[in-house]
């Protein structure tokens, strides 16, 4: 029985470019990178493809227009929603470029490694609390003594190892699966890390299963029907 449930905290969006805990030149860079190679003209276009709200990566585009490094072109097309188009100045697409000989990272704006230790902590074992409700659901269709549910609870709670032992076929590894529905069936592995000015992918479709999205736009490091958080580089998958 798989059933997903919402134990863990979701991480929540940057509200301003103070609030990414990343380098502005780093920031500015990736998007201008992201426009030079994904060729995106507008601002919803540019958020959804950074990972960004849209207040957080208007903020950038303004930097980097006050800088010249990209210019209005006013409504582009009838596709852009009534949207202002920008593209990059001869001096943006030349920073572009030296920026993409550094590193040739670009899409989904990293997570500085302190943020993602701190989503690691939120949804850390230790900080979920499984009540009987939720481990009836997700082993209602097995036969249990009541006993045993008595102690799964707490056992489950204290966020520790549990050892279960017995004959073949008497339901350890269904009693395993359970446990771990009834934890929840997600987590937020952020699709790259920042650290040091280095960045470092860390979401791998091959290793992570994620859950399913209508997402159309992709950036380098996704996979397609991967999901994301509102606004935020953290993909939701299963653990």
């Amino acid at each position: 029985m798989n059933m997903e449930t919402s134990n863990v905290i979701a991480p929540p969006a940057p509200r301003s470019l103070d609030g990414m805990k990343l380098g502005i030149v780093m920031m500015r860079d990736i998007l201008l990178k992201t426009m030079f190679r994904m060729n995106l003209d507008t601002c919803g276009e540019l958020s959804k493809a950074m990972c960004l709200p849209i207040p957080v990566t208007q903020e950038l585009i303004d930097l980097a227009r006050e800088q010249k490094l990209l210019q209005a072109t006013g409504t582009l097309h009838a596709n852009s929603g009534g949207e202002m188009g920008f593209e990059l100045t001869d001096a943006g697409k030349a920073r572009a470029m030296d920026a993409l000989a550094q590193s040739e990272y670009y899409g989904a704006m990293p997570v500085p490694l302190e943020v993602y230790a701190e989503q690691v902590k939120r949804q850390s074992i230790r900080n979920i609390q499984v009540t009987r409700d939720q481990l009836i659901g997700a082993m209602g269709h097995l036969i249990l003594p009541d006993e045993l549910l008595d102690h799964l609870g707490p056992a489950v709670s204290a966020g520790r190892s549990i050892l279960m032992y017995g004959p073949p076929g008497n339901g350890k590894s269904s009693i395993s699966n359970g446990i771990r529905d009834a934890l929840g069936d997600k987590i937020y592995v952020p699709r790259a890390i920042e650290y040091a000015g280095q960045v470092i992918t860390v979401y791998d479709p091959i290793v992570h299963t994620p859950q399913r999205s209508n997402r159309t736009i992709r950036t380098p490091s996704a996979a397609p029907g991967t999901a994301t958080t509102p606004a935020t580089s953290f993909v939701s998958v299963r653990p």
